[in-house]
């Protein structure tokens, strides 16, 4: 699966002495848990969470008595150099921000984090989103992967809990220009793959310098994870989206259900951002809150990072990637999973004052001011109107999620071969679209083809 941003990935293999140093170690935070104006210390690797946290951790303070201090360290490497360093000196903060299902259990490996699995019960977890709540716990998948022997989670027990969602969201997210739009006659978010391409081609025509769709296509699973899977999910349903990826000839990428789903993708070659396939994750997303492309292709993650880019949230439009009008899912939904998620140190002296700061941020309210500041999707459950309490961009996004076979789940990859390798599936599809060197049919046969050679190595 692509990760959300460059760098959304957990950089495990910088953690291999971590475990050497994890005995022993001593909070730097956390006064004991008698007595008054105890100070947590939490470290992030998202500087855009700081001011929303901070501003949490304010209230969190008046309810409390407990204060909280947050400090970022980025990026990723830099966060995780810190934690090691800090790993090794015994100086490790109360609380730490993880990149979940990641992070969170190379941490916890060596003995770094506190097992919550005891502290998380029903009665906090029913707060949460229902497809995230289980985000965090060493499951069967993840126990049966530490035990690989060169593993990075070696260590890790079946149902130990390390952390606990602070951010989720997904993939297969359009964000449009409002005014642009509006400008060219669209007045609303397209419900319909159809309606997605006619808007397209209205925007074109007033702006044919930038009314493109932009995507970081350097990373070519992009295109094909972000877009044309989410797409092809709703077209052809569960079972035959999945045997795109199978071995049965009848349904590949190579079959006319398959070719059918690249055809309609291909709809979109005269709208790409020039040059859109040289650009990186980052470099997309700038071109969009650059105004040098009007529609761009990325996550929930991805609105964060337009604003801190001088992109008004408040002229982007959200919407999922649209399915075609006759296609066999008519109200398509995505699944959300936990982006990041929140750790306690194993060191920390104030435990009970960081489990209390844990449930104080998935209360619904508090989460939803995070993430309102953050621009970053809440793990708790906002109701039936979510943009009421965090406005229409991040609301229609939270609107879009859904769970069972009517959702496209892009953490499902048990229908590929073990072997499966994304980026050279993708490349296959990004020779037929942008760089139209291939049609769609010479395109799902060597994507077939590749796929094919996953298949035989199992």
């Amino acid at each position: 699966m692509t990760p959300p941003r460059s760098a959304w990935r957990p950089a495990l293999a910088a953690l291999i002495t971590l475990a050497l140093a994890a005995t022993g170690t001593a909070a730097c935070g956390g006064d004991d848990t008698s007595g008054g104006g105890k100070t947590l210390t939490m470290w992030t690797f998202k500087q855009s969470h700081v001011k929303a946290l901070q501003k949490v951790a304010d209230s969190f303070a008046k309810e409390s008595g407990i204060t909280v201090k947050v400090e970022a360290y980025g990026p990723d490497d830099a966060f995780v150099t810190k934690v090691q360093a800090a790993a090794q000196t015994k100086n490790l903060p109360d609380l730490l921000e993880v990149h979940t299902n990641g992070d969170d259990l190379a941490f916890g490996a060596p003995g770094l984090l506190t097992d919550l699995a005891k502290d998380v019960d029903d009665a906090w977890l029913a707060g949460y989103l229902p497809a995230v709540r289980q985000d965090g716990v060493v499951t069967e998948q993840y126990y049966k992967q530490s035990l690989a022997q060169d593993a990075k989670t070696h260590g890790i027990k079946l149902g130990q809990r390390f952390s606990v969602p602070l951010t989720v969201g997904t993939f297969g997210i359009v964000y449009a220009n409002k005014q642009r739009l509006a400008d060219a006659g669209v007045t609303g978010a397209p419900a319909t793959w159809e309606e997605f391409i006619a808007a397209l081609g209205k925007v074109k025509a007033k702006y044919p310098d930038n009314g493109g769709v932009s995507i970081g296509l350097k990373s070519p699973t992009t295109g094909l994870e972000w877009f044309l899977q989410p797409m092809a999910y709703g077209m052809l349903g569960a079972d035959k989206f999945h045997a795109l990826f199978g071995k049965d000839k009848a349904g590949t990428f190579s079959s006319p259900a398959g070719v059918q789903a690249l055809q309609t993708y291909g709809q979109v070659q005269p709208y790409w951002h020039p040059g859109t396939q040289s650009l990186d994750i980052d470099a997309a997303d700038l071109a969009f809150a650059q105004g040098k492309s009007t529609f761009d292709i990325g996550g929930t993650f991805t609105l964060a990072f337009l604003a801190q880019n001088g992109m008004d949230a408040g002229n982007v439009i959200t919407f999922p990637v649209p399915v075609p009008a006759a296609g066999a899912i008519k109200n398509m939904t995505l699944a959300p999973f936990t982006l990041t998620g929140v750790s306690v140190s194993s060191t920390t002296k104030n435990r009970a004052g960081a489990i209390q700061w844990l449930k104080y941020l998935a209360k619904a309210d508090v989460s939803a001011t995070f993430a309102k500041e953050a621009l970053d999707v809440p793990p708790t459950d906002l109701g039936a109107d979510p943009a009421a309490a965090v406005g229409p961009a991040l609301g229609a996004m939270i609107k879009a999620f859904g769970s069972g076979p009517s959702a496209y789940n892009p953490g499902d990859t048990s229908y590929r071969p073990n072997s499966y390798d994304g980026p050279t599936v993708a490349s296959a599809l990004m020779d037929y679209t942008p760089l139209a060197k291939k049609s769609a049919e010479q395109a799902g046969a060597e994507m077939t083809k590749v796929i094919d050679s996953y298949w035989a190595k199992q």
